[in-house]
């Protein structure tokens, strides 16, 4: 046994091992790294992946109920822009004040009227476009500016035309008592500006902020409706600067550098004014050391300064006027039209009068109707311009 168990080495002693595979591993590298085996190979530990997953923890959806449907999405809703006389409709109105409300009396066709003894009636119906007035002159009027550091700055023509005699709306007056209303803070609410464009009747004169944005544009589209312009200048007042008016406000505090630098950049902010209103000012016109230079540069550049009332006893631009009253200081319909109802008492009296306010939309709406029946009363309404002297202050007291 031991005899053969030898001869079975010996006879296998000389004889080579059976080859061995070896395994290469820059080919498998190689073959690994051709496109179609990468992308098999992570197809392959992707379901393997899968599959040991809900060997260990379950189908997370068994037992789900499950749907599929195919879903549209609906084309995006085109909506129009809002005109300027729309934003006045009887809703609009309404979120300022209820006049349908007790205490009204409701007139046929479900309008309510306001009826205040010997005045006006305003009905709540919807304020409509005026019909297009003829236009103002295009500005800028040649010799009427010259470059400022900002912008163009008015100056008087070697002829002695001014911007105040230009840019004014020329008036006609017909023997009746006249009433002229300013509608200011404009351009800085699109839609409202648009509103009191359109649907102020031309003889209205509008106030823009000398911040507005595209303020050249707006004055253009005033004007282009036949209504004649001031621009806005913000003005410190009491509570300056708790209430900030802006980096370019006139303060009574600054000297005269600094004062003409502030009044060049708003001045130069458009073209198309006649003249200049003020946004506050109670401090400013209390001081000697700031009105009187700013009257001197508005008189040197032909324009005229016309205020809400505040500045009444102060004197000295081109042209000059005041307000007798600020009609929407109480921001409600009635309020507002006994205000106007008092200013046109006040031109009865007086011969004139003279109104401020903002543009509210229930300013605006309240105006608007509170204008149409004018003619029919006895009271021509006039521009602002009409009402401002070339000395002095000229108002109805």
């Amino acid at each position: 046994m031991f005899a053969r168990r030898q001869s079975a080495l010996a006879t296998s002693a000389g004889t080579p091992p059976a080859p061995r595979m070896r395994l290469n591993p820059r080919a498998l590298l190689a073959q690994f790294r051709k496109p179609p085996v990468a992308v098999a190979t992570a197809a392959l530990a992707f379901v393997g992946a899968a599959g040991l997953l809900i060997v260990v923890i379950g189908d997370p959806r068994a037992g789900t109920p499950t749907a599929r449907a195919d879903v549209e999405r609906p084309a995006p809703v085109q909506r129009p822009q809002i005109s300027g006389a729309e934003v006045f409709g009887v809703d609009t109105l309404g979120a300022y004040q209820d006049l349908t409300a007790p205490g009204n009396v409701d007139a046929p066709g479900g309008e309510a009227v306001i009826t205040l003894p010997g005045s006006a009636q305003v009905l709540t119906g919807p304020v409509v476009r005026q019909a297009p007035a003829a236009p103002l002159a295009a500005a800028p009027i040649a010799g009427l500016s010259q470059p400022g550091p900002n912008g163009p700055l008015p100056v008087i023509a070697s002829d002695g035309r001014t911007a105040f005699s230009a840019y004014a709306r020329p008036f006609s007056p017909d023997g009746r008592p006249r009433v002229a209303l300013i509608v200011g803070g404009l351009g800085l609410n699109t839609p409202a500006t648009r509103a009191a464009i359109e649907a102020l009747p031309p003889e209205v004169t509008l106030s823009f902020s000398a911040y507005a944005e595209g303020l050249q544009g707006w004055i253009d589209l005033a004007r282009a409706d036949g209504h004649e312009v001031l621009l806005e200048l913000p003005m410190e007042p009491e509570d300056y600067p708790q209430n900030d008016t802006g980096p370019y406000t006139l303060l009574a505090g600054s000297d005269i550098d600094e004062l003409d630098r502030r009044m060049n950049w708003l001045l130069g902010r458009a073209t198309g004014y006649y003249g200049v209103s003020n946004y506050l000012g109670t401090a400013f016109f209390a001081s000697d050391a700031s009105m009187t230079p700013f009257m001197q540069r508005l008189r040197s550049r032909g324009l005229a300064f016309i205020d809400d009332g505040q500045a009444r006893s102060r004197q000295g631009a081109y042209a000059r006027a005041s307000a007798n009253r600020i009609i929407d200081e109480a921001q409600d319909a009635a309020s507002i039209l006994a205000a106007l109802n008092g200013l046109e008492a006040t031109a009865r009296a007086n011969g004139q009068a003279l109104g401020t306010g903002y543009g509210f939309a229930v300013t605006v709406a309240t105006a608007v109707r509170w204008t149409q029946g004018l003619n029919e009363r006895g009271i021509q309404l006039a521009p602002a311009s009409s009402l401002a002297a070339r000395s002095g202050v000229r108002r109805a007291s």
